[in-house]
């Protein structure tokens, strides 16, 4: 069975009606509201083959349809269409970002902000996650620490205030003392640079330098690179938003939504998951996973901001979300913040 022209327009029809309404979508609708020119028998008969194709399903409580992800995924990719956001919500995302640029210092707190904001302007739940890159921490103070006989602590301290740890493991057991000496001499030869900095001549000069204890090197590049590098800041907005939607006026569903939502880990995994392309944005529809529920979408836009920050504002709702809004506000915004 074909999908023509006339069962693609019924379709993008009702996924744009039941969007709008929540509600499972008839024949009669679709005639009264939509230009087709053919009979409600017609589009009955349209909409049968449709749900033959997996692309709608028919509610048993009713006699319309309702979309199903796979004709959400369709609609997204083929069928959705540009629209001009509305004046009053371009003028909502530049007041809510010029009114955060004025409070805040950095960008990475303007774009927390405005996901904050933007959660209540789309009455969705939102996810910021931002990440500097790697290479514009500079290497502030290096310190090593006695723990026991075997086991010493490796602390590294950026300019940009991240301090992170690693244990290692020592057949050497070497005094507080003598390991404030290495510290101060590795702080000295790398104290200021970035990873790009340190390349293969510096690595094996200071490994020369400090001897037999050449080992903690590879372990503070190790550090640098691996841990740092995924140095991130993550804020969730409007968990409770969900409530809004009838699709979770189960108490059981909201409070598993909630719940899941506390999760950094399965918040994060949830956003990097591999959906629908569509410019800088990617549209996953249904999870597709019953730990953490399929009966909502997320909508992510990754960008880049100045040189070196990068992240994600990520939208998060039901499976009828208002995609061609979103699909604006969030281009909208992005312009708006890559602005100088």
């Amino acid at each position: 069975m074909l999908l023509n022209e006339r069962k693609l327009k019924v379709l993008k029809a009702i996924v744009k009606e039941y969007i709008e309404t929540a509600e499972a979508v008839g024949s009669r609708t679709l005639s009264r509201k939509y230009n087709f020119g053919v009979s409600p028998a017609t589009l009955r008969n349209e909409m049968a083959d449709l749900e033959d194709m997996g692309y709608l399903i028919q509610p048993h409580t009713s006699s319309g349809r309702v979309p199903t992800d796979k004709g959400y995924r369709l609609y997204v990719d083929s069928l959705m269409s540009d629209i001009e956001l509305e004046e009053n919500d371009k003028l909502a995302i530049e007041n809510c970002i010029e009114e955060v640029r004025t409070k805040m210092e950095d960008i990475e707190s303007v774009i927390h902000e405005t996901s904050r904001m933007l959660s209540k302007l789309t009455n969705y739940t939102t996810v910021a996650v931002t990440m500097n890159a790697p290479e514009t921490y500079r290497i502030k103070h290096i310190q090593l620490v006695n723990l026991n006989e075997s086991k010493l602590l490796l602390i590294l301290v950026t300019d940009k205030g991240v301090i992170k740890s690693e244990e290692l493991v020592t057949k050497v057991n070497l005094e507080q003392a003598k390991l404030n000496l290495i510290s101060d001499n590795l702080t000295r030869k790398l104290g200021g640079m970035t990873v790009n900095d340190i390349d293969d001549s510096l690595i094996s000069y200071i490994k020369y330098e400090v001897g037999e204890y050449a080992g903690f090197v590879d372990e503070l590049l190790h550090l640098i690179n691996n841990e740092v590098a995924e140095e991130h800041y993550v804020t969730t907005s409007g968990a409770t938003n969900i409530f809004n939607y009838p699709e979770f006026s189960d108490v059981i569903k909201a409070k598993s939504f909630l719940n899941m939502m506390e999760r950094k880990d399965i918040v994060e995994d949830m956003i990097n998951m591999q959906g629908i392309q569509k410019d800088n944005l990617n549209i996953v529809i249904g999870t597709g996973d019953e730990d953490i529920g399929n009966d909502f979408s997320i909508v992510t836009a990754t960008y880049n901001v100045g040189d070196d920050l990068k992240g994600k504002i990520s939208f998060i709702g039901p499976t009828r979300m208002d995609y061609a809004r979103l699909y604006s506000i969030i281009n909208y915004m992005s312009l708006l913040l890559n602005k100088k």
